[in-house]
């Protein structure tokens, strides 16, 4: 007969190796040729069947491990996908809203400026009218001064000049009642002395 082995179906164990077949005087005629197979069948056959069962669950949860892998890999990837692009629309529409503001504002701002242009070129038109008008009401002024000085003065002059003509004619007169005196005192005076003469003094002495 052939000695069997206990076999350990722990897969953690390494296998056992069989021991040395009993002794026999001489071999059974089963072992002759062929049967070979069969030997190794009947002492080994159990440990490889249980090792092909656990190869087979092993590879069955590999199978289903890895399908489960994928199918997760699958999930987060759709999920992250997803994300992506929620995030990415989110962020457009952000830059949509944030351009459409920043657009409304350029538009204030250009508005804004073009108002305080207009505001601007307006004030600076009426100051020049205003310092033209000052300009123009200055030079008047100084026109007006200008010829009320020369009136004044020439005023001025011709009263001067009228006094001096009065004064020097006033001289004139004087001088002229002055001769006219002295010449009437002189005829009154001869007149005078023609009357005043002593009676008999025409008359000749030896007469």
């Amino acid at each position: 007969m052939v000695a069997y082995l206990a076999v350990d179906t722990n897969p953690a164990s390494p296998p056992p190796v069989p021991g040395p077949a009993a002794p026999r005087s001489e071999a059974p005629a089963e072992l002759a040729g062929g049967n070979i197979d069969k030997v190794r069948d009947i002492i080994f056959g159990g440990q490889m069947r249980d090792y092909e069962r656990r190869f087979a669950r092993l590879e069955e949860r590999f199978v289903q491990e890895t399908a489960e892998l994928r199918d997760e890999v699958r999930r987060r990837l759709t999920a992250l996908e997803q994300f992506v692009k929620d995030e990415t629309a989110s962020l457009a529409e952000r830059i949509t809203v944030e351009q459409a503001a920043r657009a409304d504002e350029t538009r204030d701002l250009a508005r804004d400026w073009r108002e305080n242009t207009r505001v601007i070129e307006k004030k600076s038109a009426q100051l020049d009218d205003q310092i033209g008008r000052v300009q123009r009401e200055l030079r008047q002024q100084i026109l007006d001064l200008h010829q009320n000085v020369g009136d004044e003065m020439r005023h001025r002059i011709d009263d001067v000049l009228a006094r001096l003509g009065r004064e020097s004619t006033e001289l004139r007169n004087d001088k002229a009642d002055r001769a006219t005196i002295a010449a009437l005192l002189t005829e009154m005076a001869m007149r005078l002395t023609n009357e005043l003469s002593l009676p008999g003094m025409d008359r000749d002495p030896n007469g």
